[in-house]
C-alpha cells in the first residue's frame, strides 16, 4: 500500500475561485487561467503589471515539506542569485485547509524536443548549477517519502497491476528488477544532497534561443542521489525525440552537465539504469494515478508514450551497453581478444607485447598494476616516477585542463613557472639558465642533437656501446640499441663508464674515428641500456673535457636517470660534480603525461640557427606544465628521492644476499638495480616466471642477461621483500 500527497485528492478550485483567493489573501486582481498541476493546483494572474503564479497545495502536503521548498529556494537564491529561480512573492497564506503561495512569473517558453544541441548542454549546465547551489543546502524535512524519488523506485512493485497490458507490465518489472539488482546496492557509495527532484523541461522556461529564464516548482524536492536527480532531466530531454538520436542527446546532455560537475565512475556506470527507473516511475504513477483520478488524466498521461517507447529501447540493450553509450567505460574484454585486435590493428608496425602472458592494465595505482583478475607489483615502469595515478597530479591536470590548453605562444603562468622551477633544480656551477619544453624525451635529444650540430658546425656524435636516445631519425642513429644491419656514418661508440673499460683509450680511438667532426656526446647517467652501471666522477669528467677539446658539446641526458632516480640528487650529473652543455628531461617528468625539456646555456641557445624560431605546439602547453609541476612538488613534499635512494641501497644488498650461483653481479644506484645473470636465455625465462608470480621486472643490456629493476619512487621495503622472495623462489 503506497501512503503519500500522491494518494490525496487534488484541489479543485476553477479560475474564478484562484482570482478570489488572490484578491483575499495577497490584494491582487486580474484575469486567471488554469496552468494544470499533477497533485496541486496553479494559475496565471495577468494583473497588467509582472503577473504571477498562484499555487494551492494538496490538503494533504505537510507544512513541513512546503518550508523545505521555500527554504531550498532561499538557500539557491542566496548562493547563486544568477540562477534564474521562480521566487515566492509573498508569505505562504492558507485558504479552506490548502496552503496558498504566490510565486514569480517567468517570462518564457516551454521546451521539446525542438531544442538544439546548444540548448541542451546549457539546460544540463544549469542543472549542474542548481545542484552545486543546493549541496550546501539541507533541512529536516529533506528525507521525505515522495514516491518520485529515485530511490523509492522499489515501491512501484505494489502499483504495476495499475498498468493494464501484460507485456508492458513485464517492462516495467523488468527495470525494476534492473534498479534493484544494479543500484540498490550501490545507493550508499553514489553521491547524495538534496536535489530540485523534478527537472524537467515542463518546469522551466526558456528564451527564443532555448536559454534557461525561469526554473519553476521545487516540489519534489528531496534528499537523493545526485546521479538520480541528473537522470531526471535525461529522462525528460529525450522525450519526443526519434529513438536512435536518444543516445546523441543523452550524451550531449551529460556534456554539459560535466562542464560544471563531474559525474563519478559509479554515477556513470548506473545513470542508465537511474533513468530507466525513471521512465519506469513516469509510466506506473500515471497508471496509478489515471484510476484513481481520471478527470486529471490528461495531465497525468502527457509524457506517457514517450516513455514507453524510451523504456523498451533501454530495455533492449544489456545493461553494460547502456552504461558505456552514457559515458561509462566498457568493461574490459578478455586479454586473448585485446591481443587479436591490437594485433590487427597496430601489429604491422608496434613492438610486441612484453611477456608470454602480456599484461592486461585495467587500471593502476602507486606501485600497482590492476588487471581483470589480480595485481601485478611494478618494479619496471619508470615513467610514473611518483607513483600510478598519483592524486596531486591527476588532480592538476584535471583542474589545469578544464581551465584550457593553449600552446607557448600565448603567456600562460604554468609554463613559466615551471622554467624557473626547474632552473632553481640544477647546481649554479653549471649555468644552465634556459629552458625549452617539449613533448617527448625522444623529441629533446633531437632537439638537443640540433642544437649541437648548429652550434659546433660539425656532424659527428659520440655515444655508449648499446645506448637509448629515442626513436625520432636523429635520435634512433644515437641509440645503437635499435640500430639494424647498417650502422650509422658519423656515430662513433665508447664502452659504458662504470664497466672496467680502459676509457680513455677507447675515447681516442672513438675521436680519431670521428676525425675532428664531434659535435655532440650524449651520455644516459643511468647507462640503462648498456646494462646499468655505476661511473666514477673521474670518468664522467674525463668525457665532458675530451668532448669540449674536441669542439662537441656535452649532453646530460636524465630522462632515464633524472627526477631522484639514482638519488638523493634530483639529476644524476649532479652528483659528480659536472657541467654538462645541455641536459634533455622526459618520461617520469609528467608521471605519464607527454612533457620533456632542453635545458640549457643561454649563449649556446643564442648561437643556435633556429633560436628564437624553436617551437612545439604542445610543448609546455599548461596542463602538461602543470602535471610537471605537480610532479616536482610532491619529490619534495614526499622526500622520494632520499627515501628511494635507501630502499634501493637494500634492495640491491638483498638481491646480492641471496647468495644464487646465477647471479654474476648487481650494479645500480638510487631506486635502480640491474642484475646480471649468467646468460640472456636464464633473465628472459626468469622476467616471465616473475610476472607469472605478480612482479614486473624488465631485461637490459646488450645480451639482454641483466634484470632492470626500476619501480616508481614510491616502492617500499616491503615491496622489496616481495620481489626479492619470489627471485629467490624463481632462482632456486
Amino acid at each position: 500500500m503506497v501512503s503519500s500527497v500522491l494518494d490525496s485528492t487534488p484541489p479543485r478550485f476553477s479560475a474564478e475561485d484562484a482570482a478570489r483567493i488572490a484578491a483575499e489573501l495577497f490584494g491582487l486582481r486580474g484575469s486567471v487561467s488554469d496552468l494544470g498541476s499533477e497533485r496541486d493546483q496553479a494559475f496565471l494572474l495577468d494583473d497588467g503589471r509582472a503577473g504571477a503564479v498562484i499555487k494551492i497545495s494538496n490538503s494533504g502536503e505537510d507544512a513541513a515539506m512546503l518550508d523545505l521548498e521555500e527554504a531550498a529556494i532561499a538557500h539557491v537564491a542566496a548562493v547563486e542569485p544568477d540562477l534564474p529561480v521562480a521566487r515566492p512573492l509573498a508569505p505562504r497564506a492558507t485558504f479552506d485547509g490548502h496552503h496558498v503561495r504566490l510565486f514569480e512569473l517567468g517570462r518564457g517558453r516551454k521546451g521539446g524536443p525542438e531544442l538544439g544541441d546548444t540548448a541542451v548542454s546549457e539546460i544540463a549546465a544549469v542543472h549542474a548549477r542548481l545542484c552545486l547551489a543546493l549541496r550546501s543546502f539541507f533541512h529536516p524535512a529533506a528525507g521525505r517519502e515522495l514516491l518520485w524519488n529515485p530511490h523509492a523506485t522499489p515501491r512501484l512493485r505494489p502499483l504495476l497491476d495499475a498498468v493494464a497490458e501484460p507485456d508492458r507490465r513485464e517492462l516495467v518489472a523488468r527495470a525494476l528488477d534492473r534498479f534493484e539488482e544494479r543500484v540498490l546496492p550501490e545507493w550508499a557509495r553514489l553521491r547524495g544532497q538534496v536535489v530540485h527532484g523534478d527537472f524537467n523541461l515542463d518546469n522551466l522556461l526558456l528564451d527564443e534561443q532555448g536559454a534557461v529564464v525561469a526554473i519553476l516548482d521545487f516540489g519534489d524536492c528531496c534528499h537523493t542521489a545526485l546521479a538520480g536527480d541528473f537522470a531526471i532531466a535525461v529522462a525528460s530531454l529525450l522525450r519526443g525525440r526519434p529513438l536512435e538520436d536518444a543516445f546523441r542527446v543523452a550524451r550531449i546532455a551529460l556534456d554539459g552537465f560535466t562542464s560544471r560537475l563531474s559525474l563519478e565512475p559509479l554515477e556513470l556506470e548506473l545513470l542508465g539504469d537511474l533513468v530507466a527507473a525513471r521512465l519506469a516511475a513516469i509510466v506506473t504513477i500515471s497508471a496509478w494515478r489515471t484510476r484513481r483520478f481520471p478527470e486529471n488524466a490528461g495531465y497525468i498521461e502527457a509524457w506517457d508514450e514517450d516513455s514507453w517507447r524510451l523504456l523498451e529501447l533501454f530495455d533492449q540493450l544489456a545493461p553494460e551497453e547502456v552504461a558505456h553509450e552514457l559515458g561509462a567505460r566498457r568493461r574490459p574484454g578478455t586479454g586473448r581478444e585485446l591481443a587479436q585486435r591490437r594485433n590487427d590493428a597496430l601489429g604491422a608496425l608496434l613492438t610486441p607485447l612484453t611477456y608470454a602472458r602480456p599484461v592486461h592494465a585495467v587500471r593502476a595505482e602507486g606501485v600497482w598494476i590492476y588487471e581483470p583478475e589480480g595485481r601485478l607489483l611494478d618494479a619496471y615502469n619508470n615513467v610514473p616516477v611518483v607513483g600510478h595515478c598519483h592524486p596531486r597530479v591527476t588532480e592538476a591536470i584535471v583542474r589545469q585542463t578544464r581551465l584550457g590548453a593553449t600552446n607557448a605562444r600565448y603567456l600562460a603562468e604554468p609554463l613559466i613557472e615551471l622554467a624557473e622551477r626547474l632552473l632553481a633544480t640544477f647546481p649554479p656551477a653549471a649555468a644552465l639558465d634556459t629552458v625549452l619544453l617539449v613533448n617527448s624525451g625522444s623529441e629533446a635529444n633531437d632537439l638537443a642533437w640540433r642544437l649541437a650540430a648548429g652550434v659546433s658546425g660539425h656532424d659527428g656524435a659520440l655515444v655508449t656501446e648499446n645506448a637509448y636516445h629515442g626513436v625520432t631519425a636523429a635520435t634512433t642513429n644515437l641509440s645503437p640499441e635499435d640500430w639494424s644491419q647498417a650502422r650509422p656514418a658519423r656515430v662513433a661508440r665508447i664502452p659504458p663508464p662504470g664497466s672496467g673499460a680502459d676509457l680513455a683509450a677507447a675515447l681516442d680511438a672513438a675521436l680519431a674515428e670521428l676525425d675532428g667532426s664531434l659535435a655532440a656526446t650524449f651520455l644516459d647517467g643511468s647507462l640503462m641500456s648498456d646494462g646499468i652501471y655505476t661511473p666514477e666522477a673521474s670518468e664522467l669528467r674525463l668525457v665532458v673535457e675530451r668532448t669540449h677539446a674536441a669542439g662537441g658539446v656535452y649532453v646530460a641526458d636524465e630522462v632515464q636517470a633524472g627526477h631522484g632516480r639514482l638519488g638523493p640528487e634530483l639529476w644524476s650529473f649532479a652528483r659528480h660534480g659536472i657541467a654538462p652543455d645541455v641536459v634533455t628531461l622526459g618520461k617520469p617528468m609528467g608521471n605519464g603525461y607527454p612533457v620533456a625539456a632542453v635545458v640549457t646555456r643561454r649563449e649556446l641557445a643564442e648561437r643556435f640557427p633556429y633560436a628564437g624560431r624553436t617551437f612545439s605546439t604542445f610543448g609546455g602547453n599548461p596542463v602538461a606544465a602543470s602535471a610537471a609541476l605537480a610532479v616536482l612538488d610532491v619529490l619534495r613534499d614526499e622526500r622520494l628521492p632520499e627515501r628511494a635512494a635507501a630502499v634501493g641501497k637494500r634492495l640491491r644488498e638483498s638481491v646480492s644476499g641471496l647468495g644464487k650461483p646465477d647471479i654474476v653481479e648487481v650494479r645500480g644506484s638510487g631506486l635502480l638495480a640491474g642484475v646480471q645473470l649468467s646468460s640472456g636465455e636464464l633473465a628472459a625465462r626468469v622476467a616471465e616466471e616473475l610476472r607469472d608470480q605478480g612482479i614486473l621486472v624488465g631485461l637490459t643490456g646488450k645480451r639482454e642477461d641483466v634484470l632492470k629493476i626500476r619501480p616508481p619512487l614510491v616502492f617500499t621495503d616491503q615491496h622489496g621483500e616481495l620481489l626479492v622472495s619470489a627471485l629467490s623462489l624463481v632462482l632456486g
